[in-house]
């Protein structure tokens, strides 16, 4: 999966990162089971969605591979609101974005915000 990485998921850790059905979630919680008779050691993740809150639990084997989406933030001073629309300039290279108006959220032109990409998503973090 272009944008990701790959890792077992006995190596993470709570307020990181994973996808799961193409969608990227952050670890709330993991609890893990001991080997058994008839298996290997279980975990359990909770997660919640990155872009809509919701919340969903994955159960697999430590050794199982997951993928970690590579994730990029930054800054960016609003130009303008167009409709469901954030025209922004990032404060890094000078460059146009177009983000997607979070109700959460009140943005204002000339205000400066901090906005998250995740597998060629973006959302407005404040």
């Amino acid at each position: 999966m272009p944008g990701t990485d790959r890792v077992e998921i006995r190596t993470l850790k709570v307020g990181r990162f994973c996808v799961v059905d193409e969608e990227a979630y952050k670890i709330l919680s993991i609890s893990k089971s001991k080997p058994g008779k008839h298996g290997s050691a279980k975990a359990r993740l909770e997660l919640v969605s990155l872009f809509s809150s919701k919340k969903i639990s994955h159960v697999g084997t430590v050794t199982d591979n997951i993928h970690v989406p590579m994730i990029e933030k930054g800054k960016a001073m609003v130009t303008h609101i167009d409709g469901e629309e954030v025209h922004a300039m990032n404060m890094k290279d000078h460059s146009m974005m177009i983000l997607p108006v979070d109700p959460d959220i009140n943005v204002e032109s000339g205000q400066e915000i901090l906005w998250m990409e995740a597998l060629g998503r973006y959302k407005i973090e404040r």
